[in-house]
């Protein structure tokens, strides 16, 4: 019997497990019971993600428990203290993400640990806020972010309001190694209990307030400006109609997608990056002539934006040109105020597009890349913050629309990012400049880099085991060419080296993972990483030109030449 026959029967037979979940097991197929029971849920890039049901690799109650006594334990022995400054907890609009933020409160005020919770759902930013506020140990953040509506996950937060980056979170993933399985595991009772406070209303107004603060030009006038907002259905509507309300910004929301629904009905996708989400959005912003329209995905953190273009049309831009663009107008206009720090620096990631890069040097702002995740970000400020010196914090985005104006959070927040959005895009109109001509001038002095993400998506343990091959062949044999261009220069972060064309190797000094990037003779770069969160492996490509003639194609047919050749 293998281990997925073991695990499905040791549920079934459980008195732990409710008949409601015994009836959805006896029900399901061989590949439906695959994937509930092929592993045990894991840690990734954001924390552990999963669809909601019984199975040691789903989010329920019994999984959720584990991962809390893990961290539970992990904080008890780390910090003397951890007991009164304790955990903050915030949660999502999921099915079942009230449930667990106040489950984990209950488990850890069984090992006597204090709990803070927010009287009903909060975004991650303010989180993130929180932690700091409170000054507690760590925060958890019970949200699948811009998953479909049958994920849940959960986030895991160090005392300075960061994601924990694999050093820090290993110490839990160790004890989680040794606790009994899902249905076994129960904290160990401490002599004295901790208690669970609700957060004060405070925390709200300090948050507005400090994003509020964020702004670069906040007396631009605002007449004649109209935006569109969605929280897609999600966490960021009671705030971000309040910063929009103090900063005088006309704004109208999409009303069937500010309910808390967890099933996300009234719209076909919660996430910014996906055409679909953008439907509703722009149905209005035509009804109502809106110049431009901004959307926070459901846990706050992600921004997506649209805009009347010099077409007369509604246009989208990716995670990376929205940001870019962003980034050279914040820098602009702090430079004319002699705001921007001779000593400061811009994070980016791995998988981001070189164009911000070069906006960066342009203004003699340094650069860091990272590893995929917000995390490495997060940390990076932390670092340089306890150091006393080294670069100051100026931007830091990732291409999955995501980015952080203000270190106030130590995670991509979202609201920051409408408000600064919002502020840019008023900011061209009032000089009379469509966004989309704002960017092809801004590509004209860097040059036109167009980039494409494509997710193949693998599912149970025959496509984990088809990720891993994939990955091998890359690890083992990199081509040397892909269409017509040589590969110059491979980075393999897992085996920590970079081999350049001429046989000369470097070592790589981010931490080890599963990512192989490319550099092509032309400047394109390409990359191929498994999904930290979902059964899915992700191709990046940036193909560069001094022109845009044929430049999204080209993105296109390096993706998939490369898919190809890897037997996709």
């Amino acid at each position: 019997m293998n281990n997925i026959e073991e695990n499905f029967n040791r549920w079934l037979l459980s008195n732990k497990v409710s008949e409601a979940d015994k009836t959805i097991l006896k029900a399901m197929t061989p590949e439906q019971k695959d994937e509930a029971f092929f592993q045990d849920i894991q840690f990734g890039t954001g924390g552990m993600r999963g669809v909601l049901g019984p199975g040691t690799n789903m989010m329920n109650e019994f999984t959720v428990k584990r991962a809390t006594i893990a961290l539970g334990q992990m904080i008890l022995n780390h910090y003397p203290d951890a007991a009164a400054r304790g955990v903050v907890i915030s949660h999502d609009n999921r099915h079942h993400s009230r449930d667990y933020a106040v489950e984990c409160s209950q488990i850890l005020n069984t090992m006597g640990l204090n709990a803070f919770l927010f009287d009903s759902l909060r975004p991650t930013p303010e989180l993130s806020y929180a932690v700091r506020y409170e000054k507690a140990v760590g925060g958890i953040m019970i949200t699948a972010s811009h998953n479909p509506k049958q994920y849940n996950g959960y986030k895991v937060y160090d005392e300075k309001g960061c994601q924990l980056v694999p050093e820090k979170i290993q110490p839990m993933l160790d004890i989680l190694a040794k606790l009994p399985n899902e249905l076994e595991a129960e904290p160990v009772p401490a002599k004295r209990k901790g208690t669970t406070a609700i957060l004060p209303a405070k925390i709200d107004d300090d948050y507005v307030k400090a994003v509020e603060g964020t702004q670069v030009n906040p007396t631009l006038p605002k007449k004649n400006f109209k935006i569109v907002y969605t929280p897609n259905h999600g966490t960021s509507y009671e705030n971000a109609m309040r910063v929009f309300g103090d900063c005088g910004y006309d704004v109208t929301p999409v009303a069937k997608q500010c309910t808390h629904d967890p099933d996300f009905s009234g719209t076909l996708s919660p996430n910014p990056e996906m055409a679909e989400s953008f439907i509703e959005p722009l149905k209005l912003a035509r009804k109502i002539h809106a110049d431009f329209v901004v959307m926070t995905d459901p846990d706050g953190d992600r921004c997506g934006v649209a805009f009347l273009s010099s077409k007369g049309v509604y246009e989208r831009f990716t995670g990376n040109q929205s940001a870019a663009l962003l980034m050279d107008y914040i820098f602009g206009e702090r430079q004319k105020r002699n705001q921007l720090h001779k000593n400061g620096v811009m994070y980016d990631t791995i998988v981001t597009s070189d164009l911000g890069r070069k906006i960066a040097k342009s203004y003699a702002i340094a650069n860091e890349s990272f590893l995929t995740g917000f995390k490495y970000i997060g940390d990076r400020i932390g670092y340089y913050e306890d150091l006393g010196k080294g670069p100051v914090f100026e931007f830091g985005y990732e291409e999955s629309y995501g980015c952080l104006i203000a270190p106030f959070v130590r995670d991509k927040d979202g609201i920051q990012a409408i408000l600064l959005y919002c502020e840019m895009a008023l900011w061209y109109k009032l000089k009379g400049i469509p966004l989309d001509v704002a960017f092809v001038n801004l590509e004209k002095r860097f040059g036109f880099h167009e980039t494409v993400t494509d997710s193949v998506y693998f599912e149970g343990s025959e496509g984990a085991a088809k990720m891993e091959k994939i990955m091998d062949e890359l690890h083992d044999n990199a081509p040397k060419s892909v269409e017509k261009y040589q590969v110059i220069r491979v980075e393999d972060y897992f085996k920590g080296i970079a081999i350049n064309a001429d046989g000369t190797k470097e070592t790589l000094t981010l931490p080890k993972e599963e990512v192989v990037r490319f550099f092509f003779d032309d400047g394109s770069w390409a990359a191929v990483r498994p999904s930290g969160t979902e059964p899915k492996c992700k191709f990046y490509v940036e193909a560069v030109s001094k022109d845009d003639k044929g430049l999204h194609q080209k993105a296109v047919d390096l993706s998939k030449t490369l898919q190809r050749a890897l037997g996709i």
